[in-house]
């Protein structure tokens, strides 16, 4: 009996601590850290020179050096021996005015001329005269100061009338108009017939040994860019020949209509083009490729850009920050100036997200 009481206070004793007691499948304790996943796949490009196609800007070939040339004399011209198109040398006659109403001119200014002599003879006899009887006492002195100030009239008649002749030989010997250096005739104004007036043009001169190709861009994409930066230029029609261009002057005021800046492209004097083609230019050179990356590739701290670089290994890959020099974005993507080099794989996808060194996978294509 005694056996039995104390089996059942210890059964009691023990019962609710059994009853609250968990089982260990619904335990709360520590347990171990579940294994982490692969790295995450990482969408990149390939940074090189492609996508040519989608960066070139469209430009003409002109002349540094073109000018419009008219007559200095009114007339009507009776011949101009050159047209559109046509390559003149120095010294080459490129129109000729009528020389009928000029000799008429210069024929009047003759004889005006000779009036003017005689009238001056005349007046400087009668005040030889006049002195000699004033000083006879038979002339007074306002006769005396009449007779000087007749001479004194008729002489500078004389050197207007002589002004007046000068002149118009001038404007006859002006009725050719030559070609001030060698070129080609890029436009032409006025036909053969026509009454042309003082300083009107006539026909346009280029010079053909400084050719340029002029392009115009906005001007966020100037951004970085300043004078002898390279370019690239083809012909639209021939991809396979690329001739260096190198930027000589960017105009300072934007144009009113498009808000754009033209720029201007020195070509070297052998360069393939004729003047008024059209051409396709690029960034970069043809040994230094131009390399450039979509503008969400691009992250600023402190007012810095970076791109983040994978590294890949036989180990695996990670990702590196890589300062850069880029110019201004234009059509979605920004040229890169120094920093990158061809080939390098540029992250362009959850670029905030990243940290130096973090493990990445796989490269997945935009």
């Amino acid at each position: 009996m005694r056996f039995l009481a104390l089996a059942t206070l210890l059964a009691l004793a023990c019962g609710p601590a059994a009853a609250l007691s968990l089982p260990d499948w619904l335990g709360f304790g520590v347990q171990a850290s579940a294994p982490a996943g692969p790295p995450r796949p990482v969408v990149s490009v390939i940074v090189d020179d492609r996508d040519v196609d989608a960066r070139w800007i469209p430009g003409v070939v002109e002349a540094r050096t073109q000018v419009q040339l008219g007559f200095q004399t009114l007339g009507r011209m009776i011949a101009r021996p050159v047209d559109l198109g046509d390559q003149v040398a120095a010294g080459d006659l490129l129109a000729q005015l009528s020389t009928d109403d000029l000799a008429a001119t210069t024929r009047a200014a003759g004889a005006a001329l000779d009036a003017a002599d005689v009238q001056n003879r005349t007046a400087l006899a009668k005040l030889e005269r006049t002195q000699a009887l004033a000083e006879r006492n038979v002339a007074s002195d306002a006769q005396l100061e009449q007779a000087q100030q007749e001479a004194s009239a008729a002489a500078a008649a004389v050197e207007q009338a002589r002004s007046q002749l000068l002149q118009a030989e001038d404007a006859e010997g002006l009725a050719r108009m030559t070609a001030p250096f060698a070129g080609v005739v890029s436009a032409v104004f006025e036909a053969p017939g026509a009454v042309v007036g003082a300083g009107a043009p006539v026909v346009q001169l280029s010079a053909q040994d400084t050719p340029e190709v002029v392009i115009d861009l906005p001007e966020q994409a100037l951004v970085g860019l300043a004078p002898g930066a390279e370019f690239t230029v083809w012909h639209r029609t021939d991809t396979t020949v690329e001739i260096a261009a190198v930027l000589d002057r960017v105009d300072p005021m934007a144009d009113s209509a498009t808000r754009t800046r033209r720029l201007y492209l020195s070509l070297p004097p052998d360069a393939p083009f004729r003047l008024g083609a059209l051409v396709r230019a690029r960034f970069g050179s043809v040994d230094a490729p131009s390399l450039s990356l979509p503008a969400e590739a691009l992250v600023a701290t402190d007012g810095l850009p970076f791109v983040w670089r994978v590294i890949r290994t036989d180990g695996g890959a990670q990702v590196e920050q890589v300062p850069v020099q880029a110019a201004a974005p234009f059509r979605g993507r920004v040229s890169i100036t120094h920093g990158l080099d061809a080939g390098d794989e540029i992250v362009i996808r959850g670029v905030k997200s990243l940290a130096p060194g973090q493990p990445v996978g796989r490269r997945l294509e935009p």
